[in-house]
């Protein structure tokens, strides 16, 4: 029995994936000059440098990225701009949404967050065979999906 439990924890799925996303907390995305941010908000804060690139964004895409309330949104993105790493404006067409834009003080930080990303990347994936990999992310897709209320995840 004993021998089954050490078995079972060995290959426990959440556990494996507890201690991968412990990791990449640790290491994180930022610069070294985190400028106190806490992990979450690193997290928002690099979707929104990268997905501002592209197109208007607002605090629903932030809900709906990262899976997370309206009241949490709320909360992270009013620390974030209360600490000058964005701002919101309102939209003239409706005066009730506000557009997600990072400040100055964030742009500084995108080059080197791209960076960190990249050599992140590289050492996730360093020896795993492209194929491999690819499989990977398909099943971490599946297991997201199946833990959300949503269908489909990009």
């Amino acid at each position: 029995m004993d021998q089954e439990l050490r078995k079972a924890r060995e290959h426990h799925v959440g556990r494996i994936i507890h201690m991968l996303s412990h990791q990449l907390k640790r290491r994180g995305t930022m610069p070294e000059v985190e400028m106190g941010l806490t992990p979450m908000q690193k997290h928002v804060l690099t979707f929104i440098l990268f997905e501002t690139m592209e197109r208007d964004l607002y605090q629903r895409d932030i809900e709906e990225e990262f899976r997370i309330r309206r009241s949490t949104a709320s909360g992270i993105l009013q620390l974030m701009e209360k600490n000058g790493f964005i701002y919101r404006k309102s939209v003239a067409r409706d005066a009730r949404l506000k557009q997600i834009i990072p400040t100055e003080k964030a742009e500084k930080l995108r080059m080197d967050i791209l960076v960190n990303i990249q050599e992140m990347e590289k050492k996730l994936t360093g020896g795993i065979p492209k194929e491999d990999l690819e499989v990977c992310l398909r099943v971490l897709r599946k297991m997201i999906c199946n833990l959300s209320e949503e269908e489909q995840i990009k």
